[in-house]
């Protein structure tokens, strides 16, 4: 399963402990919030906690990591440290919202049974009508347990764990790429090392020594099964890691520019317009 990336060292990071006000129930690891009613984050921000959010009746649009996703009736939203994230929550929405330490969630984190990259590219995932009355019912549960006089932090990890399996039963459905990636273990590894080295290695033939095979060989596997080149998933991980880095920081474009990796502040620029036909600046400001 894949590693957590660590947090940016550049990156502002929202902490649990500054959602202790308004909630239901809660422990020094794990927090529970309702959330009724609209409600609107304007400028994109990161948590360095993990969040599992089940709405009930829902309507507005919740964007992750630049992507927006429609919300919308009895759908489980993921949110993994260090993405990007904002919200409009319209008036009639009634959902519950579990945050979760980075610690807690190593200990249930197996639960999920496929790698974070395919929740992270699937984080909406709909559930059945039986499958929300049993995430209803655990998270119901753990309301309790959290307010019980001695709440049991290894129930409450045992309780999180059925979560997990839960979600990752309802996403099965959604990850196409899957069974790409469990039959293909070379895309899988060469997927985890974009993570691990994305901002330091560029070229296809470090991947590929890592991965003990030829640069053209690693080319061949990704445009045969992912219909992108090596060259590409190593510059989508890079650009979403500046759009994260330009919305939710005020660092300058050339600090931007060292963190990834680029030689100057010009040649990041170009890559940027290349990707997305603006200047960061002009990303930035948008």
């Amino acid at each position: 399963m894949a590693r957590l990336q660590g947090e940016d060292k550049y990156v502002p990071v929202m902490g649990i402990r500054e959602f202790r006000t308004g909630q239901l129930a809660g422990r020094d690891e794990l927090l529970l919030h309702e959330l009724h009613g609209e409600r609107h984050i304007a400028k994109p921000h990161k948590h360095d906690f993990f969040i599992i959010i089940l709405f009930d009746r829902a309507e507005g649009t919740h964007t992750i990591d630049f992507r927006d996703y429609a919300i919308a009736d009895r759908q489980i939203h993921l949110l993994f440290p260090g993405q990007v994230h904002r919200w409009d929550i319209g008036p009639q929405t009634i959902g519950y919202q579990l945050m979760i330490d980075r610690l807690l969630f190593e200990r249930f984190a197996p639960y999920f049974r496929f790698s974070f990259t395919n929740y992270m590219n699937h984080p909406v995932i709909p559930c059945t009508n039986d499958s929300f009355k049993l995430l209803k019912y655990e998270f119901d549960a753990i309301k309790d347990e959290l307010n019980s006089d001695n709440s049991l932090k290894d129930l409450i990890g045992a309780r999180t764990g059925v979560i997990a399996s839960l979600v990752s039963k309802e996403a099965e459905n959604l990850f196409a790429d899957l069974k790409i990636y469990q039959s293909n273990p070379r895309l899988a590894k060469f997927n985890t090392l974009i993570e691990q080295h994305f901002k330091a290695e560029k070229l296809v033939a470090f991947y590929a020594s890592k991965l003990n095979i030829s640069a053209n060989y690693l080319n061949i596997l990704c445009q045969k099964n992912l219909q992108v080149s090596a060259t590409q998933l190593i510059q989508q991980r890079v650009l979403l890691e500046a759009k994260r880095l330009l919305q939710s920081t005020d660092i300058s474009i050339k600090e931007i520019a060292f963190e990834l990796g680029f030689v100057d502040h010009a040649y990041f620029s170009n890559f940027f317009k290349s990707q997305t036909g603006a200047t960061p600046t002009e990303f930035r400001e948008a």
